[in-house]
């Protein structure tokens, strides 16, 4: 099961969902998880930002040998599910790789999904998606350029929404 976290620029929000991921999956052996991540504008072979490598660490996670990559149409097919920062990232994953609507959700949408409806697999989430009012906070703001505090935040946030998409990785495989 391969799992493409994606936001703006690779820097931030989508390397926290990457490195959590693998720890965490680690943590609660979810065997043959991979996890990637990528920017719709990448800042391509920058490293993880600062104040996100002192999330990712405070987690107890690695954040070394990490350069940031841009999206294209053959990293998103290459991924089992795909999940963004945003809605707006989502539309974009889209218009690169259309044959990954069904594998394509928000963060926090996916984990909304397993959490209220309890999918079997990945393969179900799609037909969930009907399920989920349009506007329910699905996006997860960008900390770029804000405060330590916010990054904080964000990663926390990321880190809350991990354990369910985990969990349905486990039962997918």
């Amino acid at each position: 099961m391969h799992v493409l976290f994606v936001c703006t620029g690779n820097i931030c929000r989508s390397p926290i969902a990457e490195r959590l991921a693998v720890l965490f999956a680690e943590q609660s052996q979810v065997p043959n998880l991979t996890a990637s991540s990528a920017g719709t504008r990448a800042l391509v072979g920058y490293p993880i930002h600062p104040d996100s490598v002192r999330v990712i660490e405070q987690f107890g996670g690695d954040a070394s040998d990490f350069s940031a990559r841009r999206l294209s149409s053959k990293i998103a097919s290459g991924a089992d599910l795909i999940l963004t920062m945003t809605r707006a990232h989502s539309d974009i994953v889209l218009e690169s790789a259309p044959r990954q609507l069904r594998r394509t959700f928000t963060l926090a949408q996916a984990a909304r999904l397993i959490t209220e409806f309890g999918p079997a697999s990945v393969d179900d989430l799609a037909g969930l998606r009907p399920q989920l009012a349009a506007d329910q906070g699905w996006d997860i703001a960008d900390p770029i350029g804000q405060s330590s505090e916010v990054f904080v935040e964000v990663g926390a946030r990321i880190a809350d929404l991990l354990p369910p998409i985990l969990e349905l990785c486990r039962r997918s495989e």
